[in-house]
Order: structure tokens, then C-alpha cells, then sequence
């Protein structure tokens, strides 16, 4: 199976330690974004997988494409172009826990993604016959169609070939309130949805992308809300006509993912390494329970993984499958 991600590859800069951006004077650099994360850990796991984005010329340009591309993805289909890398500051938070009490100070990101080389690209720019060549299954996520107006153009350009050409789409909802608001992503998001056989979502997107409510904000208490959530995927499906990923919705059936207790080392990226690891389960054509269990072990073992692409093997997703005890909770 060929597959092909769509997204923004952005240069991250992140704080050493726990330090705040106002406190620190150097800063950890690497490369990543949600596509970008997703077509690294696909190739690590084995598959053929392409990435699709606009970057410079320059050397940060062909730095960000070295990066994703040591992990043997294929970046022939990168257009070339433009001023700089969008850039994502990143601020790692921490929490303490005297007694019961949890104190946190919530993990920050802080933005310069303004005038990018895909911000600033026209949709014309992207001859999708060629790219979508040979592509058996198109990924990409609700951040994209955020970058710009023509991103939004070109991206559904992609989505109706998709159909005509019967391509696969999975889409990731991602929500990214410092991108959009609710408002404009519920009217592209719930358009582009038509286009969607496989969509992904935590907690918080079915009321922001797509106007569902299905979770009420507390924490504390998503995993006791579990049947509005199903009830909110159900309401998806009878929309939209897809499967809803989260929990497993296949063919009318619920497959409910386990809950690993885990202390999170480093969160971002998690969700595209469930993305990507629901993506490898499919195209091996697992079975439904396994596909969803595969996909939140490789999250829960992303937790552990610093930068933001989940680099581990089957097999190291696998164990995390087979752990019991104390470390997983049905």
C-alpha cells in the first residue's frame, strides 16, 4: 500500500528542562509536524509512504527534509519555494503531586508559522494527478487547511481527485484553536468530512471541528463519559458516513481501546502516532479489536519518546500490547 500525508514540516524549538521560553537563552531544535510525524513513524513501522509540504530552498529547508527523510521517507513530491520555516516554540510543563493534590503547569506552544513557504503557496501550485500517482491511501489533518485559504483550496482540490481516483482518506480532526476558531474549522471541517472514510478525533474535536457535542470539558471524568462519546461518534457516522476512530466504530460496532495508565514524559506527537498506528494496523489488514489496541499502545509508548515523531518498531508497539497489571486498565 502507497500512502501519501499533507501538512506543514515546521522547525521546533524547544526550552531545555522545564524551563519557561522567557527564562531560557538556547533552545533544543528539531523538525516535525502532525503529517510530517505521521509519515516518520509509517516508515519506521515498514511502509511505503510519501510526504507532501512546501519548503525553502535554503539549508533549514533541505535540513527539515533531511530529517524525515533519514527515516526512509519518500520526499521526491516536496515543492520547493518560498522565504523561511514556520517555527513552533516549545515549552515543556510539569506537574508535582504532594499528597492528592495535583499541581500543573500545562505544557505551552507558541507559534511563528506566519508567511511560511506553504503558508504563502497557491493552490495551482500542486498538480495533484501527479502527486496522488500510485497512492493508495491520502492522509491528513484538521491543522492543514488551517495554514491558508489556498492550502483549504488545494486540499479539497486532493480530496475530490481522491474520490474520482477511489483513494483511501483518513483525516486526523486536530483541532487547533491558535490556527482557527471553532466557527471557520466547523464550516471547512464539516464540508471536507464528505471526502473522509476514516477519521480520528480526541475528546475535544467533535465540538470544535465538527459542532457535535459529546464531552463536557472535565478531565476527571472523560473515561466516566465514554457513552456520550460513542454517542457523539454515532451522530458523526449518520452525518458523514464514515468511521469514527477514538474509540474503534466499525461497521456498527464499538471495539473500546484499553486504558494504559501511564506518567507522560512528553505528549506531543501522540496522536499522530496513533494516527500512524491505526494507518500500519489497517493497510495489514488486523483485525478490528487489534487494530484499535495496536494504535493506542504505539500513543501510550510515544508518551515516552522525546521530538515528535513516534521512531519505534512493530515489535516495540507489540510489547506495550501485551503488558498487563498495573500498567493497563479494560
Amino acid at each position: 500500500m502507497k500512502i501519501l500525508t499533507f501538512g506543514e514540516l515546521m522547525l521546533r524549538l524547544k526550552t531545555p528542562e522545564h524551563l519557561k521560553i522567557l527564562q531560557a537563552d538556547t533552545f533544543e531544535a528539531s523538525y516535525g509536524g502532525a503529517e510530517a510525524n505521521v509519515a516518520v513513524s509509517l516508515a519506521t513501522l515498514g511502509n511505503d509512504v510519501s510526504y507532501v509540504t512546501k519548503v525553502p530552498e535554503h539549508q533549514v529547508g533541505q535540513a527539515a527534509i533531511n530529517e524525515i527523510r533519514r527515516f526512509g521517507v519518500d520526499t521526491t513530491r516536496v515543492l520547493r519555494g518560498g522565504g523561511r520555516v514556520g517555527i513552533y516554540y516549545f515549552e515543556k510543563g510539569t506537574n508535582i503531586r504532594p499528597t492528592r493534590v495535583v499541581y500543573i503547569r500545562p505544557t505551552s506552544v507558541v507559534y511563528d508559522r506566519a508567511y511560511s513557504a506553504i503558508a504563502m503557496a497557491e493552490a495551482e501550485e500542486f498538480d495533484w494527478e501527479k502527486l496522488l500517482e500510485g497512492v493508495d491511501l491520502f492522509y491528513f489533518s484538521g491543522i492543514t487547511p488551517a495554514i491558508s485559504c489556498e492550502i483549504e483550496k488545494t486540499l479539497e482540490i486532493a480530496l475530490m481527485l481522491c474520490k474520482e481516483k477511489k483513494i483511501q482518506v483518513v483525516c486526523d480532526l486536530n483541532y487547533r484553536g491558535k490556527m482557527w476558531s471553532a466557527k471557520d474549522a466547523q464550516r471547512v471541517m464539516r464540508r471536507l468530512m464528505s471526502y473522509v472514510d476514516v477519521c480520528i478525533a480526541n475528546d475535544e474535536d467533535f465540538e470544535s471541528s465538527l459542532g457535535i457535542p459529546a464531552y463536557d470539558g472535565d478531565m476527571s471524568r472523560g473515561i466516566e463519559q465514554i457513552e456520550s462519546y460513542k454517542e457523539g461518534m454515532l451522530e458523526i457516522q449518520k452525518q458523514f458516513d464514515g468511521d469514527w476512530m477514538g474509540i474503534y466504530l466499525k461497521d456498527g460496532k464499538f471495539y473500546e481501546s484499553p486504558v494504559h495508565k501511564v506518567h507522560s514524559f512528553e505528549a506531543v506527537g501522540a496522536g499522530d502516532a496513533f494516527g500512524a498506528g491505526l494507518i500500519h494496523a489497517m493497510a495489514h489488514d488486523f483485525a478490528p479489536q487489534r487494530i484499535i489496541d495496536f494504535a493506542i499502545s504505539a500513543s501510550v509508548l510515544k508518551l515516552m519518546i522525546q521530538h515528535d515523531a513516534n521512531v519505534v518498531s512493530e515489535k516495540e508497539i507489540e510489547q506495550i500490547m501485551k503488558q498487563g497489571g498495573t500498567n493497563l486498565q479494560r
